[in-house]
Parts: C-alpha cells; sequence; structure tokens
C-alpha cells in the first residue's frame, strides 16, 4: 500500500494531539446521548460537552474508555485526519419528518465515508469532478428551471430521450453516491459537500427504481442550483424537484409522447421507457397542459386506489458502484479495506459498512426444485 498502512497511535499521543471535532462525530453517529456517554466513561455530561468543544482534553484513561464506548479505535479521535473544509448542512428531503437524532447520524455517516473516500483517493485516482456551472436567478421561474435542466443535459452529453442510469452518471462525474445503512424511512435521500466533492445518499428501503431516479436527480438539483443556500426550505425543494423531473424527462420530448386522454396502458409504457412513476406522467401531463384539471384529478384518484407500489414494478433501485470498484481493484493490488481503515482512523467494520454503502447488490437467485 502507497505511503505503509498507518500504526497505531497511542493513547498519550492520542491525548496530545486530541481532535473535539471527532468525538462529537462518533457520538453522533452511535446515536448516543452526552448523558449516556458520560455515564458509561464514567464522567459528567458537563465533561463531555467541554471535550467536545475543545475547552478540555480527557485524560489517557478517559479517552481509551470513550473510545471503547463508541466502537471506534483511539487513534479516530487524533489529529491528523482533517475535518471537512465546508461542513455546512446538508439538503434533507424531508425536514419534519425526519428527528434531529435521524439527521445527525445520516450526517455523521456522510463525514465518516468522506474519511474513506480520502483514503481511498490516497490509493486511486476516484473519477474527477465535473458537474455543470449553471447560472441561476433569484427568484426563479418555471422557465429557469427547465433552461437550468436543458444546459445540464447538453453538459453531460445526454439528447433528449431517457436518462439510461441516473446514479451512474453522477458517479461518471465525481460525484460520490452512497447507500444510507440501516436508514428509517424517515430519512429520505440527502446531498452534502464534503471539503470539495459533493456527496448523494439514498434510502435503500424504498426500493423502487423510478424513486431512486427521481431522488437522485432531486439531489443533482440541490447542488447544481442550491450550492450555497441555506437548506430546509420549501421553495428549494420544489425547485429541485421540478429540476429533476425536467432532468429525466425533458418537456418538449415528453409533451409529444404523452397520450392526450388517461390512456394507462400507454402512460405503462412510458414510465419503462423514461423510468418515471406513473403518478410523475400523470403530474407532469396535468403541469404541461396535456389534461385538464378533471382528468388529473381522475389519474391520481385512481393511483391512490392502486396504492404502493404502484402496478409496472420497473425492477430494483439504481445502485451506486464506484468505492466498491475500487476496493475490488485495491485489494487485487493487495490493499485491504482493513488497509483504508487505518489510513481513515476507522474500525474495519465501519469501513466495510462504508463500502458495503457503495457497492451494487443484486437479487439472489434462488432454485426451488421440482417435485418428481
Amino acid at each position: 500500500m502507497t505511503g505503509g498502512v498507518r500504526p497505531p497511535v497511542p493513547v498519550t499521543a492520542a491525548v496530545a494531539g486530541f481532535e473535539p471535532h471527532a468525538l462529537g462525530l462518533a457520538r453522533r453517529w452511535r446515536r448516543m446521548r452526552k448523558n449516556e456517554l458520560a455515564r458509561q466513561v464514567g464522567v459528567t455530561a458537563a465533561a463531555v460537552s467541554q471535550y467536545e468543544l475543545g475547552q478540555a482534553r480527557p485524560s489517557a484513561a478517559v479517552l481509551a474508555r470513550l473510545a471503547l464506548a463508541l466502537a471506534m479505535p483511539v487513534e479516530f479521535f487524533a489529529a491528523g485526519v482533517p475535518a471537512p473544509a465546508s461542513p455546512g448542512r446538508a439538503h434533507f428531503r424531508s425536514l419534519r419528518a425526519t428527528s434531529q437524532a435521524e439527521r445527525d447520524q445520516a450526517e455523521a455517516f456522510g463525514e465518516l465515508a468522506w474519511r474513506m473516500v480520502e483514503a481511498v483517493g490516497r490509493q486511486l485516482r476516484l473519477p474527477q469532478l465535473r458537474l455543470p456551472q449553471l447560472d441561476w436567478p433569484e427568484p426563479a421561474r418555471a422557465e429557469d428551471v427547465r433552461t437550468a435542466a436543458a444546459a445540464a443535459r447538453a453538459e453531460f452529453g445526454l439528447d433528449d430521450g431517457p436518462v439510461p442510469h441516473m446514479v451512474r452518471l453522477l458517479e461518471a462525474h465525481g460525484v460520490i453516491v452512497l447507500s444510507l445503512p440501516d436508514a428509517s424511512e424517515r430519512v429520505d435521500a440527502f446531498s452534502h459537500w464534503y471539503g470539495q466533492r459533493p456527496f448523494v445518499f439514498l434510502n435503500p428501503t424504498k426500493n423502487d427504481k423510478a424513486r431512486s431516479r427521481m431522488d437522485a436527480a432531486h439531489e443533482l438539483g440541490h447542488l447544481l442550483l442550491h450550492h450555497d443556500a441555506e437548506p430546509g426550505s420549501q421553495l428549494l425543494e420544489r425547485e429541485a424537484t421540478a429540476f429533476a423531473s425536467e432532468f429525466l424527462a425533458p418537456s418538449t420530448t415528453l409533451a409529444a409522447e404523452l397520450p392526450t386522454r388517461l390512456d394507462f396502458d400507454r402512460l405503462h409504457e412510458l414510465k419503462r421507457r423514461w423510468g418515471i412513476s406513473l403518478k410523475a406522467l400523470v403530474y407532469r401531463g396535468h403541469d404541461l397542459g396535456v389534461y385538464r384539471d378533471h382528468t388529473y384529478r381522475r389519474g391520481m384518484s385512481l393511483l391512490a386506489q392502486w396504492g404502493h407500489p404502484e402496478p409496472g414494478d420497473l425492477g430494483p433501485r439504481e445502485q451506486p458502484t464506484l468505492l466498491g470498484r475500487a476496493a475490488t481493484l485495491l485489494d487485487q493490488q493487495h490493499t485491504t479495506i482493513e488497509d483504508l481503515a487505518a489510513h481513515a482512523g476507522l474500525p474495519a467494520a465501519l469501513a466495510r459498512t462504508v463500502i458495503d454503502a457503495a457497492t451494487e447488490h443484486l437479487p439472489e437467485l434462488r432454485l426451488t426444485p421440482t417435485s418428481p
């Protein structure tokens, strides 16, 4: 491995170079309150707060107990792996439905994943970040969203047809995409910049191809349009959704293909062609003036009666592959996940969780023997 495996850091050295941010990061990842961590370690909650704020440093014995309670190696808390240059706030799809603890854990996973990406990037050349630079007026109008989506498609080299694979398009242009491990359904897709590289996180519990494509395109909208904006407003969410809809299926092409009446056989064909849901197609038809209000309401009523998942399964969700393929290539060069974990200052199990979150998982083939 280039540069050798990072040697373990003695507890005394970790105390001298104690990184307060790392303690809060580990605690949020483990979803542990300060008072619970304090109880396990044998200090006060105020002491934990002082450690995280950099107002005090734990003793060697306390740091060892902190590492044990949080299931992290001592070197995780030592200086040497810098925090991302632009932590900021993540763009979450459903802030109201997601608890603060769930958001904190999801964002903590993102930063831990960033550490692994940094470790991988020291061994392999990851795809260069190549995202379009768009002119985005404020306030923006509906036509501005269409213009931005068309410009982005052109920069990505797409024609007026469907996007073949939304997740791989992002990965090919330098965006790190991961599936959230053990995610609650309340934690929707989100995006975040860590340092100079954007990350997109998708929820695997919604194992729906159309949904994963829309989620990925929605987060691309945030990355391109709202890099410096304060997350959380419904206006930003509407803009990102409108961008995603237009990016996945340009209005000029889709309007010409939509049936003028509510023909679900034809809509199913378009669902398969464009990789978007029936609900999205009916909504777009109304938005584009193809369907009048009463037709739109009838279509949505029928879809509500059919329930979820809607008819016409498109197959498994789109999944990331970049880090998984990188780890496989490094393993062939005798650089193991344990080596990468050591460089990132992470436990090997957590390093595997990160790599697994960026690895495609194909459905298992199960053969049922027939009776003679």
